[in-house]
């Protein structure tokens, strides 16, 4: 993945935010194409021509008075396209349990000082997307140790937007028929399946990895 490939997608609505995360990211070293937005619904007009590599959202770019747009709404939406990291107050990290808990999701309180933590973590999913990229098309020995992480990454991201998605028209189930609610809550149910099948290979790969180590 050359650096004209890795698109930091930034997504926010604060000026004064955008620009010390652009002077984090460049004193940090990295390399990458940093496209703007001002709000989720931008960004995802411009995803297939600048596809994500991962994306910045900060809650500045969430408009409450958008009909029923929350934070929720938002991150389940851009998790389809690549992995967010989120900056919002801290009391919305538990609005977000489900998506973090995917993998898919990494969130940092929006208090002083926080987006050094926001350059690091972009950083490391930048990495991480990499070691995919190479684990798929150039497998080797030295890769072996990164196939759990690579695992969720690659297919917890698009599994918790199918996931995020459903619940959210689950929440509003009563303008739906009952056929769709069915269908919804079968496909909501079945992506926790994968979901928790995920975990455990990715587990187990990783414990058996621990093992050819320590031998």
């Amino acid at each position: 993945m050359s650096p004209a490939e890795r698109n930091v997608f930034l997504v926010c609505a604060d000026p004064g935010v955008t620009r010390e995360c652009i002077r984090e990211i460049v004193s940090s070293g990295g390399q990458y194409q940093l496209p703007l937005a001002a709000s989720a619904e931008l960004a995802r007009q411009n995803f297939r021509a600048q596809p994500p590599t991962v994306i910045f959202l900060d809650e500045s770019a969430v408009n409450p008075d958008r009909q029923e747009e929350t934070l929720a709404s938002a991150v389940a939406l851009l998790t389809e396209w690549a992995p967010v990291v989120v900056a919002a107050a801290p009391g919305m990290q538990s609005e977000l349990a489900f998506l973090i808990t995917s993998g898919a999701v990494d969130f940092v309180s929006r208090t002083d000082h926080f987006l050094p933590i926001v350059a690091g973590l972009l950083e490391r999913r930048v990495r991480l997307a990499e070691r995919a990229e190479g684990l798929i098309h150039f497998p080797g020995e030295e890769l072996e140790g990164d196939f759990g992480e690579v695992l969720r990454h690659e297919v917890n991201n698009p599994l918790t937007g199918i996931l995020g998605n459903a619940e959210l028209l689950l929440a509003r189930r009563d303008g739906l028929p009952p056929t769709a609610v069915g269908r919804l809550q079968t496909i909501a149910e079945l992506a926790v399946r994968l979901r928790d099948t995920v975990r455990r290979l990715s587990n187990a790969w990783e414990t058996r990895n621990d093992h050819v180590r320590s031998a």
